[in-house]
């Protein structure tokens, strides 16, 4: 229980930025998703575009904190190995 002003603020901050990871983390299994049933389909422009969007999401969420360095390595490197497959 927040006891002083400070404390009641940081209550807030955290609870916004708790929320944001989930978004990325979240964007990050949708277009996941995405690239499986462009792989699926077997269209190699659309496999090309969804892949470079997950690569730049999860870059992005690495960078901001919402996902450890190594975590969004292993997650590229899956893309990567997916988007490959039907290349």
């Amino acid at each position: 229980m927040a006891n002083s002003k400070q404390q009641k603020k940081r209550v807030g901050i955290t609870a916004r930025q708790r929320f944001e990871n989930l978004r990325y983390r979240s964007s990050v299994k949708t277009l996941t998703k995405r690239l499986r049933s462009a792989v699926d389909e077997g269209e190699a422009a659309k496999i090309e575009a969804e892949h470079k969007q997950l690569v730049q999401l999860i870059d992005r969420a690495a960078a901001r904190g919402a996902m450890h360095q190594n975590a969004a390595a292993r997650k590229k490197s899956q893309a990567a190995r997916l988007a490959a497959d039907k290349r």
